[in-house]
């Protein structure tokens, strides 16, 4: 019993030579280490090359009958299954161009008749070496490989669900809904992927781009977070003064967004974005916008997408204290828009692609619940300073 499982465990050389007296002496010389099979011309060395139990090494002769050794190698190293099985040629054929073109087939050694027993043996156990090493070495890889991206994914889902809690907090102290944060991700998105062509945006709207600003359009508002509540849910109109504080969400945003970025000790290109989206959504190509007043192109690209996508969820968004606008109406505002609060060429975009804004409009449309929630806050926050 213990002999069968030994024999099992040997690797298996396959023999390739339409000789019989060959194949005789290959066997009686291979079979006390080896399992040896064999094959007496080309395609059935193929079948056998290619069956589910495919050979460790193949000891093969050049000159065959119908497909020579030469031909063999060839198809052998043109299948996927097969192209990585060793090949020693073990050839009467010795002159230098015969071993040269055998090398450079892709055969791993080249052994002339009459053969050397111990010769061939250590060649033999060599390259079942230089094979094992080269499976583990591959094996290792495709290991590592797949648990780098493995945890590469796992990261990124952290990142992704840090980054939408804290917009999430942020949105949950103003009176819009969390909803917001999923549509103007989805609109900036449908932006950038419908200027990727355009001359003034394709150096910037890479495919890599485009996934680091559907990432960093959640963190726009993050900055809300440090406005008062007497200000942030504030259900009319705000005074000048209240209005001068409730601009500073943007700088807050962006100085938040620093802080944690000093703190990571790295430069992150969605942070870098973010960054950007924050400080600058809420600048106008006019330059009549805030914090700082830019205009034109010094306005950054991410900035200018979500300036057009807060605006337009904005618009067609229902609050306790005003209806929702149709969507014709909205287009119309953002017309209107261009060249003032937007930059033409993005309300152009944004005029091919209105019909995808509609329908994330209205897969992420806002429940009567979050509305209800909404209206319990503000009026919440009223009795408190009624109270006061």
């Amino acid at each position: 019993m213990s002999d069968a499982l030994d024999f099992t465990d040997k690797p298996t050389i396959l023999v390739v030579d339409d000789t019989p007296d060959n194949l005789s002496l290959m066997g009686a010389l291979l079979k006390d280490v080896y399992k040896v099979k064999v094959a007496n011309n080309g395609e059935k060395a193929l079948r056998i090359a290619a069956s589910d139990t495919p050979p460790d090494l193949i000891l093969l002769d050049i000159m065959m009958p119908e497909m020579d050794g030469y031909q063999v190698c060839v198809r052998l190293k043109a299948e996927p299954g097969t192209r990585d099985i060793p090949v020693i040629f073990l050839t009467a054929k010795a002159a230098e161009e015969d071993e040269t073109k055998g090398l450079s087939l892709g055969a791993v050694d080249y052994i002339t008749k009459p053969i050397s027993p111990p010769i061939v043996l250590a060649r033999v156990a060599t390259h079942l070496q230089l094979k094992a090493s080269s499976d583990f070495l591959k094996d290792k890889a495709a290991y590592l490989e797949t648990e780098v991206g493995k945890r590469t994914r796992e990261l990124q889902a952290i990142q992704d669900v840090t980054i939408l809690a804290m917009a999430s907090l942020a949105e949950t102290r103003d009176n819009e809904t969390g909803n917001h944060i999923r549509r103007t991700q989805h609109y900036v998105k449908v932006l950038g992927q419908q200027l990727q062509d355009h001359p003034r945006f394709r150096h910037y709207l890479t495919g890599p781009m485009l996934e680091t600003l559907f990432k960093s359009a959640p963190l726009h508002d993050i900055g809300k977070v440090g406005i008062p509540d007497r200000i942030l849910l504030k259900p009319g109109r705000f005074t000048p003064e209240e209005f001068e504080i409730m601009k500073t969400h943007t700088t807050l945003g962006r100085d938040a967004i620093t802080q944690a970025e000093a703190q990571l000790g790295m430069k992150v290109d969605f942070l870098a974005c973010a960054k950007e989206i924050a400080y600058g959504h809420q600048e106008k190509w006019d330059g009549s916008g805030y914090p700082i007043g830019q205009m034109g192109d010094s306005i950054p690209i991410s900035a200018r997408l979500m300036a057009l996508a807060d605006v337009y969820d904005a618009l067609i968004s229902r609050r306790v204290y005003k209806a929702a606008m149709p969507h014709e109406a909205a287009r119309q505002i953002i017309l209107e828009g261009s060249g003032k609060h937007f930059d033409p060429d993005v309300v152009q975009a944004f005029l091919a692609c209105e019909a995808e804004f509609q329908t994330i409009a209205a897969q992420y449309k806002d429940s009567d619940g979050d509305l209800e929630a909404e209206a319990r806050r503000i009026a919440n926050d009223v009795a408190e300073q009624v109270n006061l």
